[in-house]
């Protein structure tokens, strides 16, 4: 089977990891990737968001299923596209439409399922330019902190939590009046905040039936003792000690069936991954988000414990038929730091030489915001550049190694958390 994964991070980098040890694959395409995605099959120079050269090259190289790695393509309907012609509608595409990927390019949208379906979350209302007075009395309403959420995608930075009333009110008319995360924040939802820990939950479903994958606890914000501005992730862990079986019955029972009964419900044809994020609240979960693929850096050490074979549930999910199989997980911990670059999440820079790889022991240096420059050197690309995830019989095994891999790898301005897996 001719494989293409859509995407260039540290998700499509351990996806593509995973999906080259399968017996049923043939070859393995990742658009546009990495120099760390070049290791197990062949980088494509398409953009993510290039439906029409992607199609063509899907035809020329006999594609058979396709797996979208980031939310912006299937916010934008990739899925759609696929399905709409007749000389690419066999090809399965992993990731629902555009029906079902608002799940994610919608918080207000995703509240309102929610509600809609009676499945818990924080309390909420949403305003716009037109009512944006009323947003700003509504703050009134809640006890601090205040949680405002641009309402479209924000590259995992449209959060904003402040204690402080005046920053709050500033921060909505910021986010609306003046568009602060461009078109995302043209509405905003406010929520109440809710104090717990939190947890990733994954599910990938055929639209019918589902399987629940690893869960992992991962690390938004960019300082130690989670503190300072949020980014994309700065690590993760997978097993997390306190989603043991009675809670994770209650998720399923609470918040994964009522989902996937719901999207079914709404005619929404979703084979997919779904991301919940969660927060446990006393011994109850609780939904703070959805997202309509697998979170990065969580699916660093997901894909490491999976013991199955990844495409062959792929391929059941395209079919209908992910009852007929079962998911096996990897008794191990798994953890995963990420390396930035200095400045991160704000002005950054690029281009910087990257070294150290030949030193990597017991690793797997996942390349997130990686490129090669003119003379063929590894260098930095983004501002997430590289997860240093690590396997061990214990999650300080394994943070260890991870911490030794990030402590190696070298560039100008380099940056990471010490303190990864510390709260669990």
């Amino acid at each position: 089977m001719n494989v293409l994964i859509i995407g260039s991070g540290g998700r499509e980098s351990a996806m593509a990891w995973k999906i080259a040890q399968s017996k049923l694959l043939t070859k393995l395409y990742i658009a546009p990737g990495n120099p760390g995605t070049e290791i197990y099959g062949e980088n494509v120079p398409i953009d993510a968001q290039d439906f029409e050269k992607l199609a063509a090259f899907s035809l020329l190289n006999n594609i058979e299923l396709m797996v979208v790695g980031p939310e912006v393509p299937l916010v934008l309907g990739i899925k759609d596209f696929f399905n709409a012609y007749a000389h690419t509608a066999h090809i399965s595409v992993i990731g629902p439409d555009s029906k079902g990927a608002i799940l994610e390019g919608s918080k207000d949208f995703s509240k309102e399922f929610m509600q809609k379906y009676g499945i818990p979350t924080a309390e909420y209302a949403t305003f716009s330019a037109e009512n944006l007075t009323q947003g700003l009395a509504y703050l009134h309403t809640l006890q601090p902190p205040y949680v405002l959420k641009a309402d479209g995608l924000a590259a995992g930075k449209g959060v904003i939590i402040t204690s402080d009333m005046d920053e709050a009110k500033i921060t909505l008319t910021e986010m609306i009046a003046d568009l602060k995360f461009g078109e995302a924040s043209a509405k905003v939802v406010i929520e109440a905040f809710l104090s717990g820990i939190e947890v990733s939950v994954f599910v990938i479903t055929d639209g019918k039936n589902y399987l629940i994958l690893p869960e992992a606890k991962d690390y938004k914000r960019i300082g130690e003792g989670d503190t300072g501005p949020n980014t994309g992730g700065m690590g993760a862990v997978s097993p997390v000690g306190f989603a043991n079986a009675e809670f994770m019955q209650k998720v399923e029972e609470k918040i994964i069936i009522p989902t996937i009964s719901g999207l079914a419900n709404e005619g929404i044809d979703y084979r997919g991954f779904v991301f919940f994020g969660l927060i446990k609240v006393g011994i109850e979960p609780v939904v703070i988000e959805y997202n309509c693929r697998l979170g990065d850096p969580e699916t660093e050490v997901v894909m490491p414990r999976i013991k199955s074979d990844l495409l062959e549930i792929l391929t059941k999910v395209a079919s209908q038929q992910l009852n007929t199989i079962q998911i096996e997980f990897e008794p191990h911990s798994a953890t995963t730091i990420m390396c930035v670059s200095g400045g991160y999440p704000d002005e950054y820079q690029k281009g910087d030489v990257m070294s150290g790889f030949e030193n990597l022991i017991d690793v797997l240096p996942f390349h997130a915001g990686t490129k090669k420059n003119d003379k063929g050197e590894i260098v930095t690309s983004g501002g997430r550049v590289i997860a240093m995830t690590a396997l061990g019989k214990t999650k300080e095994e394994a943070l260890i190694k991870s911490r030794k891999a990030a402590e190696t790898i070298s560039w100008k301005g380099k940056y990471y958390r010490k303190d990864i897996g510390f709260d669990v």
